[in-house]
């Protein structure tokens, strides 16, 4: 074990050398002015903290005063929570609604088949989509006045079946023609 013993102080007295080494005066001959050592720092790169603290005056309020403000800020939070899942909630509405439905706003703001080819050189105003409320087809629905009006067109259609002379020569014959005839329009799907 003896040499085990003389190789640890051997490795301690060059530890003790390796000390000895770095204690010394390594800077002994360097001239150093402590003015260049001392840097000012402008009010820019100064921290938040530091800035605050040789600046202001701290403000003193009051317990009441605290508890508003801690309150105004709590109901700040909860509000842009609340901000947040709405816009996200209309964010995942968007998403899931498929590109389907009203298309009416889309075709009225594209321009018409016939105005790009023609250029645009008889320019003729919108059309309005406006449309007007379709009468009812049922007698007993009507008003008064599209109950007069009705019986007056079927009077004067009536009127003119009667004074027709194809009519007045074959009175089934024409009234077939006449329903065949408007069958063909119905399957059509012409007006009358």
């Amino acid at each position: 074990m003896n040499q085990e013993e003389s190789s640890a102080s051997t490795a301690r007295r060059s530890c003790v050398r390796d000390w000895d080494f770095s204690s010394s005066d390594v800077f002994s001959g360097l001239q150093i002015d402590p003015d260049t050592l001392v840097k000012k720092l402008d009010l820019d790169s100064r921290s938040i903290i530091s800035s605050r603290t040789g600046v202001e005056e701290k403000i003193i309020l009051s317990k009441k005063e605290k508890m508003k403000l801690r309150k105004e800020r709590w109901l700040q939070k909860i509000e842009s929570v609340k901000l947040a899942k709405q816009k996200q909630k209309a964010e995942a509405k968007r998403k899931a609604t498929p590109v389907v439905g009203d298309m009416q706003p889309l075709m009225e703001a594209l321009p018409e088949l016939f105005d790009l080819t023609t250029g645009g050189r008889n320019e003729k105003p919108p059309k309005s989509h406006v449309k007007a409320k379709a009468e009812p087809t049922d007698f007993c629905l009507m008003k008064p006045a599209q109950k007069r009006r009705l019986l007056e067109e079927e009077m004067a259609r009536f009127h003119e079946v009667i004074t027709n002379p194809k009519y007045k020569a074959n009175p089934l014959m024409a009234i077939s023609e006449h329903l065949s005839k408007r069958l063909r329009q119905e399957e059509e799907g012409t007006p009358l």
